[in-house]
């Protein structure tokens, strides 16, 4: 094979690296060429709204110079990112010029490519009867690129916006006088030749050799995002969990991708946004095969991030939402937590310093009565999971003794490696409650130091013993010591303790404690 040969418009290296050879149905015309057969695509979608698109287009090229249009794109493609290559690199690929048009044929267009002209518009007369009505159009109405304002910044996004605001209405001149609305139904001459009817992507294309070879097209395009979503279901008693995991596919790119390989790509991969194209639509289901013991989505790792690959051919059609299981596991041993975290700061006290806090006598006294209900677990092998979890939503279910399940909360995850502690804030608890109290607090700024104590009352009011951790932060000073504590307790950071407390069943426990700080 000879040394492979590209020609882009920009730098699409790790996206191209990440997808599988595919084919397309491309809307292509050339000179001499004919229009492509069916195929297929492949697409690397990334969890942070964007996608890389990777097919192969058959071209017939004469030696020399080409004008190739294609238009089989998506409406949110980024054109500056658009790859072309022999992939068997038997000849030179060089695009000479690229053209991108996204501005497809609408009545406000084409109003405005007939400003000036006088054209005919369709009405009702009292009978009901079409009636033919001249007009002038003497403004169009039409703002083209509303999806460009905002790439030049603030400034420029405004004046924009202000000039569509002004010039967003039509002017048209029927019988010497002039109206803001359409007399009826414009009915326009026939297309122009440089109008379109999709997204266009127009090529000056040289090869050194004539002849038909794929050509192998990528891109970068925004509306397209997927997610991960798992659901969780806890028996009636205990916390031994079944895990069910979705990888959730949504495609907004205004292209549909028939029989298409898909990857998922989990990450904060490095990229520069822009817009956000987003919206939801009806979920559909990929065609199960015959072997029912394959996994739907295989992982593996990629670069410093992994990639989940849907292992079935799959169409993700236009404005459609698809769901594919990616993780089942039963029997997965949980924890569940609860935890007092009593003080509850005064939002205007936001961002004080250590100064401003050592001396405000009301700081950190206000009480929290709530006590957090958190489920933790290992993402490990042995305990029936040990992949890399990609972020998403989390739901909790527990099943009741009438084997329904209820659902008990949900949060989100961060991306997850194996091996890592999962742990949820799920909900508060109702049956149990938290108290905390100040007790005393001196400061002398002279020595440079301040005393102060706390009393934290838990009460549980259910008919079995809770162990709750009441934690508290040392927020007045880096510098501190526990002079006196009624029960022992655990540094879990440099200014964070913890105490275990059981709590009896229908009863109340008790922490006191005093600190020293010290400057």
């Amino acid at each position: 094979m000879g040394r492979k040969t590209y020609a882009g418009l920009g730098v699409l290296a790790l996206a191209v690296m990440a997808m599988t050879m595919a084919m397309s149905k491309p809307g292509i015309t050339s000179a001499g060429g004919p229009d492509a057969a069916p195929g297929q695509a492949s697409l690397t979608v990334y969890n942070q709204m964007f996608a890389v698109v990777r097919q192969t287009i058959p071209l017939e090229l004469k030696a020399g110079s080409n004008h190739v249009t294609f238009t089989d794109i998506t409406a949110h493609m980024e054109p500056d990112s658009v790859i072309l290559r022999d992939p068997n690199g038997t000849r030179r690929v060089l695009v000479l010029e690229q053209n991108y048009r996204n501005d497809p044929v609408s009545q406000e267009m084409l109003l405005g490519l007939n400003e000036g002209k006088t054209i005919e518009f369709v009405t009702k007369d009292k009978d009901g009867k079409d009636v033919v009505v001249m007009g002038k159009i003497v403004r169009s109405g039409y703002v083209p690129h509303y999806a460009a304002m905002s790439q030049y910044g603030q400034q420029y996004a405004a004046q924009q916006y202000g000039y569509a605001a002004g010039s967003g209405q039509p002017i048209i001149e029927v019988n010497g006088k002039l109206q803001f609305t359409l007399p009826g139904m414009p009915v326009f001459p026939a297309l122009a030749d440089d109008t379109i009817l999709k997204p266009t992507l127009d090529w000056q294309i040289e090869t050194d050799k004539a002849g038909s070879s794929p050509v192998e097209l990528s891109y970068v395009t925004g509306g397209m995002k997927w997610q991960a979503d798992y659901n969780i279901v806890a028996p009636e008693s205990g916390d031994v969990l079944d895990l069910v995991g979705w990888v959730t596919l949504d495609n907004q790119s205004g292209k549909s991708f028939p029989n298409s390989r898909i990857k998922l790509m989990a990450g904060d991969v490095n990229k520069i946004q822009g817009g956000v194209i987003g919206g939801m639509a009806k979920a559909a289901y990929a065609e199960m095969d015959a072997n029912l013991a394959a996994p739907a989505v295989t992982e593996r790792k990629f670069d410093e991030y992994h990639l989940y690959t849907l292992e079935r051919p799959t169409t993700l059609l236009d404005r459609e939402t698809k769901q594919v299981e990616f993780v089942h596991a039963s029997g997965v041993e949980s924890h569940r937590l609860y935890v007092y975290d009593g003080v509850k700061l005064d939002r205007n006290m936001a961002g004080w310093g250590y100064e401003n806090i050592r001396n405000n006598t009301t700081y950190g006294t206000q009480s929290n009565p709530k006590v957090w209900v958190m489920q933790e677990f290992k993402n490990s092998t042995a305990n029936h999971l040990g992949m890399p979890l990609p972020k998403g939503r989390v739901r909790f279910y527990r099943r009741d003794k009438d084997g329904q399940v209820e659902f008990t909360g949900e949060n989100v995850i961060d991306h997850t490696p194996k091996d890592e502690m999962l742990r949820f804030y799920t909900g508060n608890a109702f049956d149990l409650v938290g108290e905390r109290k100040r007790t005393y607090f001196k400061v002398d700024n002279a020595d440079s130091w301040v005393d102060e104590a706390f009393e934290i009352k838990l009460r549980n009011h259910t008919d079995k013993p809770v162990e709750i951790r009441a934690v508290e932060h040392l927020y007045r000073w880096t510098n501190w010591e526990i002079s006196q504590k009624s029960m022992p307790y655990e540094k879990t950071d440099a200014q964070t303790i913890e105490f275990h407390v059981t709590v009896p069943a229908n009863g109340e426990s008790k922490v006191t404690y005093m600190v020293h700080y010290s400057w």
